[in-house]
């Protein structure tokens, strides 16, 4: 008969957290979590996992083997960031004049900017009831299967750049902890390349990681077991880790339903054993004799009122025993269509923010469209702006020539009319180039015109006044 086996692949971490994570992780099929308080964000987070992984805080570590990495996850993870991320930093402060902006080393840099520095992501083949009769050799031999799923996450996911993976052996089931650093490339902004967890794994993208993975490990758990085994069919919602914490009141009663069974069994016997007694009990009634005295009554003796009194008792109890088990049975029936009812209404609320989440992202494209049209269109106002500033300036100074020029005194005896630049004034309010105003100003020479460079020097000297009379 083929075994068919539950395949887990979860991103997140389940070490050293909040009560409340790990009661969730608890609750969960794989035994852990992706609760955001679980991210690992700094060094600090990376080390609680360091000791978590590499069991640095018992005395189990034969039951854990590292196939990928050293004993130092917080060392191999900073080697990552050396190997991936050096170039792209000393590229980018090559490009930068002011020393404030470089930056000296970019782990500590990424430590500092609370985003996600690394990913740790759980594997597990088949669950605590596949595992729980397979002795240490047959659980060792996962080793090979493991080493092929860390081959086949470097060729499905290549921006997941691999510090460290490690099996334990001392759990419920044969697992692996990958621990490394989603990399994505050509950034617009700072470093070109940069650690960037929510662009590698995107809701998308998990799904499709997911399903390869899951393929090629039983392909991998197959070869090496020498079977033709299959995996069990996903259930919807396990794309992404879920808190099901109807598990415990479930894996409870199933528990009880198995004891009571045998309660169940025991009851047959007892049952069997009760017709027997019946046939008896039947006959013993048959047999009474008539009272003398009313023959509608008859003769019973004290030992066959024991008898019937043991009878009694035997039914009361195998009745009270199959009827705790029926209940049992109704409470499991009950409870898996109320299990079954949530899962289809959980399907239902995901599809629904599936929806809205398509919806909020193509507002957030609209509104960047709209954005960068606004930044642009800013950035051409400001050049109208400069550019009318510098227009003012010039067309002040063109009045304030024409203005000197006119009344200069070595002009004096040359008629105002007959003056070259009252002739080129004249001509220029007749196409209507100098306005009303321009012309009383040019053939006014009471009229004060300041070019922007005057303005500027007489504010240079109104705040120069006005510093020295604030000098305490």
């Amino acid at each position: 008969m083929e075994q068919e086996l539950a395949y887990s692949f979860h991103l997140g971490s389940d070490k050293n957290k909040s009560k409340v994570a790990k009661k969730t992780a608890k609750g969960n099929v794989s035994g852990t979590t992706s609760l955001s308080n679980n991210a690992i964000q700094n060094a600090n987070d990376l080390s609680r996992a360091n000791k978590h992984n590499l069991r640095d805080y018992d005395n189990q570590r034969e039951l854990i083997t590292t196939i990928y990495g050293t004993n130092d996850i917080v060392e191999d993870v900073k080697q990552v960031y050396l190997d991936e991320f050096e170039e792209a930093r000393i590229e980018f402060n090559n490009k930068q004049t002011r020393n404030d902006r470089k930056i000296n080393n970019y782990f500590e840099k990424a430590c500092t900017l609370q985003n996600d520095i690394a990913c740790e992501i759980i594997i597990e083949l088949g669950d605590m009831d596949f595992w729980q009769d397979k002795d240490d050799e047959y659980r060792f031999k996962m080793i090979d299967v493991y080493n092929e799923q860390i081959q086949d996450l470097d060729k499905i996911v290549p921006n997941f750049k691999v510090a460290n993976a490690t099996i334990h052996f001392d759990e419920t089931s044969p697992h692996m902890h990958v621990i490394g650093v989603p990399v994505i490339d050509n950034c617009k902004k700072g470093m070109k390349k940069q650690v960037g967890k929510s662009k590698v794994f995107t809701k998308e993208s998990l799904t499709a990681i997911q399903d390869k993975m899951r393929n090629a490990c039983i392909k991998s758990y197959n070869k090496f077991y020498g079977v033709d085994s299959r995996l069990k069919a996903k259930q919807k919602g396990r794309n992404q880790d879920i808190n099901v914490k109807e598990m415990d009141n479930y894996r409870e009663i199933k528990k009880r339903l198995e004891q009571q069974k045998q309660k169940l069994e025991n009851a047959n016997k007892r049952t069997k054993k009760l017709d027997n007694s019946s046939k008896g009990i039947i006959e013993l009634l048959d047999n009474l004799k008539p009272m003398p005295f009313n023959k509608n009554n008859s003769q019973i003796s004290n030992e066959n009122i024991e008898n019937i009194k043991d009878y009694i008792k035997d039914v009361t109890d195998v009745t009270q025993t199959v009827r705790s088990v029926n209940d049992l049975n109704m409470s499991i029936k009950d409870f898996e269509h109320a299990t079954s009812k949530i899962e289809s209404e959980n399907y239902s609320l995901k599809e629904q923010i599936g929806i809205k989440d398509k919806e909020i992202n193509e507002l957030k494209d609209e509104l960047s469209v709209k954005d960068k049209a606004i930044i642009k269109l800013s950035s051409a106002l400001e050049t109208a702006k400069t550019e009318l500033s510098k227009f003012k300036g010039f067309w002040k100074s063109l009045i304030k020539r024409f203005q000197m020029k006119i009344f200069d005194e070595k002009y004096y005896d040359i008629p105002e009319d007959k003056r070259s630049y009252t002739l080129v004034a004249e001509d220029l309010e007749k196409s209507g180039i100098f306005d009303n105003n321009d012309s009383d100003i040019v053939h006014n020479p009471t009229r004060k015109v300041l070019t922007n460079d005057e303005l500027a020097e007489i504010q240079a000297k109104k705040g120069k006044k006005k510093n020295d009379y604030n000098l305490n």
